[in-house]
């Protein structure tokens, strides 16, 4: 963290009550700073069965806070969470598409509804990410964290040019392990918790669940891409994603996911593990969102990723005349899918350029 960017800046610090956004206040303390701390409610909607575990995590934050004798404040943004992250989620679900929550979720209600409701008071908004930020030639840019198994820079990839300035993450230079141990010798009360798995505002409950809610059943023919043999009946495309091997629940497998047809209602699978389909070397990208104020295209030579993993894939970037981006990528990829972010990096993959929706 760097002491020039904090110095006389008004701080908050987003406390879920896990042990990473705790230990970025232990940062500010360490540096004498006791920033006022927020936690963001946001969900679950219906409280009599949606089992969730904000009242331990709310208790949580609250310990910390007091610890470090930090303000702490409940941020409601349940109803922006619900009608703009939910409605997000289940129109691209609809579609076909495979979406990603947390990241919408960095976009429009951490770094978003919040700012509109307390943030625009503050310079700074800290939160608990493993990323790292970078000013080059004047310029803030979001950079990758030295864990690469926890590096998180692909869920802020959505986030805008103005909320990136804002952004400053104070575990970022950290590994993971390093960050427990801190927890343990400051005898923080979540120091042994559990990392939170899974799509934040769902607490418990099952995202198949979750998406019966929304958009309720529709069934439809499996065939078998090959044959063109009907294998079965589906309940929804909207359970299943490409790419899927397990819960398929059919004779003679394993079976694995390999396309949608929205317009038929179809899912098309494939016997056996890796089908050459399953695999794309090429693919567009539409809609890139740069991440930093006044970068506007991308270099030749990049890194990417297109889900939550270690690995970044090499690749060469060749715009199109529509706007958008072709990935020519040095291996093929498996499980690349419609409605997937694609996330950006430089060869090295240390400065993060932003992501693009795959439309393939």
């Amino acid at each position: 963290m760097n002491t020039n960017e904090i110095k006389d800046k008004r701080i908050a610090v987003l406390l879920s009550g896990g042990v990473d956004s705790s230990v970025a206040v232990y940062e500010f303390d360490r540096l004498g700073l006791h920033p006022d701390c927020f936690y963001i409610k946001i969900g679950p909607e219906e409280k009599e069965d949606w089992d969730c575990n904000s009242e331990e995590d709310l208790e949580m934050a609250t310990s910390v806070a007091r610890k470090y004798g930090c303000r702490l404040q409940v941020v409601d943004c349940h109803q922006e969470y619900w009608s703009q992250v939910t409605g997000y989620t289940m129109e691209k679900v609809k579609a076909g598409f495979t979406p990603n929550p947390d990241v919408m979720c960095n976009r429009l209600v951490k770094f978003g509804a919040f700012d509109a409701k307390m943030g625009h008071d503050y310079d700074l908004i800290a939160t608990g990410h493993y990323a790292q930020t970078e000013w080059i030639e004047g310029r803030k840019w979001l950079c990758t964290s030295p864990d690469p198994v926890k590096d998180q820079t692909d869920f802020l990839a959505q986030i805008y040019d103005w909320q990136l300035k804002k952004a400053i993450f104070p575990i970022g230079h950290y590994e993971k392990n390093e960050v427990r141990e801190i927890a343990e010798r400051e005898h923080l009360i979540n120091a042994r918790r559990k990392d939170s798995q899974g799509i934040c505002f769902l607490g418990n409950i099952d995202y198949n669940e979750y998406v019966r809610r929304y958009l309720g059943e529709q069934a439809g023919d499996v065939i078998e891409l090959e044959s063109g043999k009907r294998i079965g009946t589906h309940r929804g495309l909207w359970f299943h994603t490409i790419g899927q091997r397990k819960g398929l629940g059919f004779g003679g497998g394993p079976w694995f996911v390999v396309k949608k047809d929205v317009a038929q209602n179809i899912l098309y699978v494939s016997h056996g593990y890796d089908p050459a389909t399953a695999y794309k070397k090429e693919f567009p990208l539409h809609d890139f969102h740069f991440l930093t104020e006044g970068i506007t295209s991308l270099p030749q030579h990049v890194t990417f990723k297109i889900r939550h993993t270690p690995e970044y894939h090499p690749a060469t970037i060749e715009p199109l005349s529509d706007g958008r981006y072709m990935v020519h990528s040095e291996k093929s990829i498996h499980g690349v899918a419609p409605g997937q972010f694609c996330v950006v990096y430089d060869e090295r993959h240390h400065r993060c350029y932003g992501s693009g929706e795959i439309a393939l």
